[in-house]
């Protein structure tokens, strides 16, 4: 498997105007609820800020990389979204974000495996600078789908 394969295209939102982190996981995790893979919003997010308070998941780059594992995830999917501006993140360079890369993952052990499956699969792709250029430049979810497949 590959990072492209775990990506389904309405999860992608290319035109996101968040100003805050907040606002980014708010409309990342409503694509989410709204395409039935996670069965409460409010709660999912409770479990990705618990994350958060953990450690930064901005990777650098104007990448983040947010994920939680909840009981309220139904089916393990990853949410995208590009914003139109860079916003405040943690992040392990300083730097703000621009491409948000939202992991729902259960929280059962068969999920843990599954959520690191995950994880390496686009931590591979977003250590690549073509592969992140090309994704911040996304017009549309076919070229973030492009992106991945480099």
């Amino acid at each position: 498997m590959e990072a492209k394969d775990a990506i389904d295209i309405k999860l992608i939102d290319t035109h996101l105007s968040a100003k805050t982190k907040e606002e980014a996981l708010q409309a990342l995790s409503g694509l989410l609820f709204q395409e039935s893979k996670i069965s409460d919003q409010e709660a999912f997010l409770k479990d990705v800020y618990e994350r958060e308070a953990q450690g930064q998941t901005g990777i650098g780059n104007f990448v983040a990389i947010p994920h939680g594992k909840s009981p309220s995830v139904t089916v393990p999917a990853v949410a995208i979204g590009i914003n139109d501006r860079e916003i405040p993140w943690e992040s392990l360079d300083g730097k703000g974000v621009r491409a948000v890369i939202l992991f729902a993952v259960g929280s059962d052990s068969k999920a843990a495996k599954e959520h690191l499956k995950l994880l390496a699969l686009f931590a591979k792709k977003l250590g690549n600078d073509q592969v992140v250029a090309r994704l911040l430049q996304a017009e549309n979810p076919e070229d973030v789908l492009a992106a991945f497949s480099l």
